[in-house]
């Protein structure tokens, strides 16, 4: 490859560049969506939704702050809430915002345009799709499908959606030692949470391509579907960020298990918050051993 590759020079010969933000919309200084105080966000990010179905008290990225040492809320706006703290000892962001693979763009946009943070993780709920995932359970993707829109905006389908492996070593390790019941295996994301996951929509509304869609995947492996760890793993991926995603599992229609509002997800954040401490002694470990070598050399 050419030294003189430059990725942003299609960019730069864009006719109405010169008009358009280039680093995207502010408010008195602050990116303009997520209105965070950029300086003040941790190297690594938890990403949550304010979904009914995960029966949350409160805003999560909220409830999630209360379990952290020095929590300070670092920006609202109307879109998203963003809360700084410690969770024995390793600094962490963990920010809610509305549903779907298009609200995920916007915040991560902010947090890779804006902020030095390097890992971003989801965590919320899901339904599963294989036999052998029960409600309760939580879903540790390796991958994703992407089955939604946003992200094929940025690159074509055939991009793959692969999870950090340092993420889901992490998360793996924590859930093993809580003792909680989990899966690693791939998740599919779409933009429909009717028809496009095999549910009738207003007064039984169906077509014949919706009747095979839980068992095509099924039958493919996929564990569990949502609608925002494709857009987080991709991005991440894109950008030469670490992505991952911790999903409860609520419901599971191939299995005739019926939806439990809630279900696995007090065990899903207890193993995000655990995950971040064992990535963030591996990190550690890495470091000290990148240091050793240089010093050698």
């Amino acid at each position: 490859m050419s030294s003189t590759w430059n990725p942003y020079a299609l960019y730069e010969s864009y006719r109405l560049s010169a008009n358009v933000p280039r680093r995207g919309l502010l408010v008195e200084g602050r990116p303009a969506l997520s209105q965070f105080d950029p300086q003040k966000v941790a190297r690594y990010v938890l990403l949550t939704v304010r979904d009914p179905l995960c029966a949350y008290d409160e805003d999560p990225a909220t409830q999630l702050a209360r379990r952290l040492d020095d929590a300070e809320q670092i920006g609202r706006s109307g879109m998203f809430t963003t809360w700084t703290g410690r969770y024995r000892d390793v600094a962490l962001t963990v920010v809610s915002g509305g549903s779907g693979s298009p609200e995920a763009e916007l915040i991560m946009h902010e947090l890779l345009e804006f902020t030095d943070a390097d890992t971003f993780v989801r965590v919320g709920g899901s339904g599963g799709y294989h036999p052998k995932v029960a409600p309760g359970d939580v879903v540790i993707a390796s991958g994703v499908v992407r089955d939604e829109g946003m992200t094929q905006a940025y690159i074509p389908a055939s991009y793959p959606a692969v999870a950090s492996h340092d993420v889901v070593v992490a998360m793996a390790r924590a859930a093993d030692g809580l003792g909680q019941p989990f899966h690693i295996g791939v998740t599919r994301s779409s933009d429909s949470d009717f028809c496009g996951v095999g549910r009738p929509s207003v007064g039984g509304y169906f077509q014949p391509w919706h009747m095979d869609i839980l068992e095509t995947w099924a039958r493919a492996g996929v564990l569990n579907g949502d609608r925002e760890s494709a857009a987080i793993v991709t991005l991440a991926a894109l950008f030469g960020k670490r992505g991952g995603s911790v999903c409860s599992v609520a419901d599971n229609v191939i299995a005739d298990a019926e939806f439990q509002a809630g279900a696995g997800h007090a065990s899903s954040m207890d193993i995000a918050l655990a995950g971040v401490v064992e990535l963030a002694a591996m990190d550690a470990e890495a470091e000290a051993g990148a240091g050793l070598l240089s010093a050698r050399a």
